[in-house]
């Protein structure tokens, strides 16, 4: 039997993991946008969004599945091998056609066709997904290897940017670069999983036994692709590559803002299926109250901060050429609530309870709904119109699933610390409003309102006793008189 991981250290690697998507996006995103500037942010940023999709068929429903059917399994490295192989055996197929589709896509459409050296070299991140097998090193729960090896590859992605990208001509050079940063290390996934798994062929495979979950799970990711890739290639194909600039910007600050708030679920999922295949639901249903707790609490002050901040933060991160960023920057920030809310009940209740189905009918709607608002705000609203069709997407995608799922989540929601919330907000908004006015450039301004805001919400919820955040300072405490 492999041993039980720890909790806590998968969080907090995971956490640190997300740290780092933090902290170098903030080094380098300045220096990509002002050097490609929005049209050249936006060529990369909407053939990353039609990639995707070729990404989405070559993997199925392979990353989920396989994630939770490692977890299961991990105790039974017979029954576990073989399961891995068969995964891998159908992900070679699946990638062997999507490559298929990607060539004749790059000969049909003009859009593709006119930058087919980018979205060739982007591909490239499709054959890596499958032989890097992520889900595996994630279902084991080897989140000290994902995050050390992840920052490895950072680190070189950022020194390799400074070096190269010197003009906006060199937009494929950054894309590449994006490949080496994000996907290169996967090749070291295969090496290291023979640690785990044994690559000798068996006999008797079962690939059809897999088929029907792993479709399940390709449809709810297709839904998922939809709306959150589709407003981008949608606004690529009925506006233009530099209004795509402007949305794809927000959508990477949206997007780092969302790993942060998802970190603790990410190391949930592995762990929610091993105690509901075990019978342990009292861990199961304690883990998924204190996620909430977690979700609320940093979710909401992020969604305020960047809302009331939004100029500040789009001026010094990306420079005065994306100031038409700020408006859809402020209409998007309500979806970091509501995913992190749809994130914890669809894929660290849900799917663990086997009930993918459910989160497969709440993606779908929600697809549907970002598919009509987008043709119907598109061409009036630009960005900030895909920005609106995204917000109600993903309500609907929450309204469904508390619905659906109320036995499991009301409680959960009902027995937040509101009153404790909102207090520290408004103490935060008011201090960080005010003392804003003293800054004299954006800069100072990120820092002092950021600083201000959010040392305020802290301490307040700290001081009210607000029980999530008082656990997480407790256990910090503790580490540290262990330390020193």
């Amino acid at each position: 039997m492999q041993k039980q991981k720890s909790l806590k250290l998968n969080f907090i690697m995971n956490a640190v993991l997300t740290a780092s998507s933090i902290v170098f996006p903030l080094i380098i995103y300045p220096y990509i946008s002002r050097i490609l500037l929005p049209e050249g942010v936006g060529k990369v940023a909407l053939a990353v969004s039609i990639i995707s999709f070729f990404t989405i068929f070559s993997q199925l429903g392979i990353p989920v599945y396989g994630l939770r059917l490692t977890a299961q399994l991990r105790d039974d490295k017979e029954n576990l091998t073989k399961a891995v192989q068969e995964l891998f055996i159908i992900n070679m197929i699946t990638t062997f056609i999507t490559y298929a589709a990607l060539i004749m896509a790059i000969f049909y459409l003009p859009q593709v066709r006119g930058e087919k050296w980018l979205y060739i070299v982007l591909s490239s991140s499709i054959i890596l997904n499958t032989v890097g097998m992520e889900w595996l090193f994630k279902g084991l729960e080897e989140y000290t290897y994902i995050t050390v090896r992840s920052i490895i590859f950072k680190v070189i992605g950022i020194i390799l940017i400074l070096l190269l990208v010197h003009s906006k001509k060199d937009y494929i050079i950054y894309g590449a670069i994006t490949i080496v940063s994000g996907y290169l290390a996967f090749i070291l996934n295969f090496i290291c999983s023979f640690r785990w798994i044994n690559f000798k062929p068996l006999k008797n495979y079962n690939l059809k036994k897999h088929l029907k979950p792993i479709f399940v799970f390709f449809a709810m990711a297709c839904a998922i692709t939809v709306y959150t890739n589709l407003d981008t290639v949608m606004l690529g194909f009925m506006k233009t590559n530099t209004d795509v600039g402007y949305y794809s910007v927000v959508i990477k600050i949206k997007n780092v803002l969302i790993s942060l708030i998802t970190s603790l679920g990410a190391v949930l999922l592995p762990r929610c299926s091993y105690y509901i295949k075990n019978n342990l639901l009292d861990e199961f249903r304690t883990i998924s109250f204190k996620a909430m707790s977690f979700i609320f609490v940093l979710s909401i002050p992020l969604m305020m901060y960047f809302m009331i901040f939004a100029k500040y933060t789009i001026l010094f991160l990306f420079g005065s050429a994306f100031n038409d960023s700020v408006i859809p920057m402020q209409v998007i920030m309500p979806t970091l609530l509501f995913i992190g809310i749809t994130n914890l009940i669809g894929f660290q209740i849900m799917v663990p309870l086997g009930k993918e189905n459910l989160v497969l009918y709440s993606v779908i709607l929600g697809s549907i709904t970002d598919v009509i608002l987008n043709f119907i705000l598109i061409p009036k609203y630009s960005a900030a119109g895909a920005a609106l069709g995204t917000v109600f997407a993903e309500l609907v995608v929450l309204i469904f699933q508390v619905v659906v799922m109320k036995k499991y989540v009301l409680n959960n929601i009902k027995n937040q610390e509101y009153i404790k919330l909102i207090s520290a907000l408004l103490f935060a908004v008011t201090i960080s409003l005010c003392l804003v006015k003293f800054s004299y450039n954006n800069f100072f301004a990120i820092i002092i309102s950021a600083l201000s805001f959010f040392v305020v919400y802290i301490t307040t919820l700290y001081l009210t006793k607000e029980k999530i955040t008082v656990e997480i300072f407790n256990t910090i405490t503790l580490k540290l008189k262990k330390v020193f």
